[in-house]
């Protein structure tokens, strides 16, 4: 199913060096997303493909990971250094949580809420060194006083990525990008408890001295992701210019090709979670590859035959 005959629509004015995290905002009706080395925050504004559509940006003084919708309005986003909370559109961001971890060569990367409303959030090492990144989840409702804090969920990654839970809550699923593999374990949501841990698929490495024009196939590296209405999960594929879909068994099902030599992350949006929206990044890549593929950096979409899921909101 690698058709590159399928019509993606490039989202106008939405051209990031490095875009991640978005999500859809179903009462805002509005796509969010950040632009990490950019330094912004981006969403939507208007429908779609209307004359009167546009695209805000809000310019953060450091990289932001990841985010998500807050229920009681704003944003919870993680910053470098720790977990912040945002009330409204360019507002103050407070600090909820700080991460033990040494923020002049770790920073947080891809995260999402669960359908329980806690934050889960990734590291990663940015000089891929050292398999020193985590998972950690974040839930701001304090039991007996107590003040939330950050807690390590899992380990031993280089570069956290691929964050996705399973519909029925019964699997999490984790990548580490740098690595070329997508982890899963069971989940018991409620206790919030991982156990047996297991590699739900390897992909080959990157071939030494690959490059786009290079003869030999390179399927790229997981990236962001998603999990459908049916379960199945989307990963986006980092310089293979695909995004996977895998069948709860670890079966890949599908493989589309997208515009972008590197897709980022893959969320569903519009009224029927219909819509396939896919960030992508262009900072550092060859000319040559930017002349081929021209919306590298933006915000490509396409109609899906299976709805995603809603986004889950921050709870606080």
């Amino acid at each position: 199913m690698h058709n590159p005959e399928i019509m993606w629509t490039t989202l106008e004015d939405s051209l990031c060096e490095l875009g991640e995290s978005p999500f859809w905002h179903p009462h805002e009706r509005s796509l969010y997303w950040l632009d990490i080395p950019g330094r912004a925050v981006l969403r939507t504004r208007g429908e779609i493909g209307s004359p009167s559509a546009r695209v805000e940006r809000w310019g953060l003084a450091t990289e932001p990971g990841c985010m998500a919708p807050a229920r009681s309005g704003g944003l919870v986003i993680a910053l470098r250094d720790g977990v912040y909370r945002v009330r409204e559109w360019g507002g103050e961001l407070v600090a909820m949580a700080r991460v033990e971890h040494d923020v002049r060569t770790m920073r947080f990367n891809d995260g999402k809420c669960d359908a329980l409303g806690r934050f889960w959030a990734g590291s990663l090492n940015e000089a891929k060194d050292r398999a020193n990144a985590a998972l950690y989840c974040f839930d701001a409702r304090a039991d007996d006083g107590v003040a939330p804090t950050l807690t390590q969920m899992a380990n031993e990654s280089t570069t956290a990525n691929g964050l996705a839970f399973s519909p029925d809550a019964r699997t999490l699923y984790w990548a580490d990008t740098a690595a070329h593999v997508v982890r899963a374990w069971d989940w018991d949501a409620k206790a919030n408890l991982l156990s047996h841990p297991r590699v739900f698929h390897q992909f080959e490495a990157k071939p030494e001295g690959w490059t786009p024009e290079s003869p030999v196939r390179y399927e790229g590296r997981p990236d962001g992701a998603t999990v459908d209405a049916e379960g199945h999960y989307w990963v986006a594929m980092f310089e293979g210019a695909q995004l996977l879909r895998f069948a709860p068994s670890g079966e890949i099902v599908a493989s589309v090709a997208v515009p972008v030599q590197c897709p980022t992350m893959p969320c569903f949006g519009g009224d029927d979670l219909k819509t396939l929206f896919v960030t992508s990044g262009r900072k550092g890549r060859p000319a040559a590859e930017i002349e081929r593929y021209p919306a590298s950096g933006a915000v490509i979409s396409r109609r899906a035959d299976t709805p995603g899921l809603p986004v889950n909101f921050f709870e606080d």
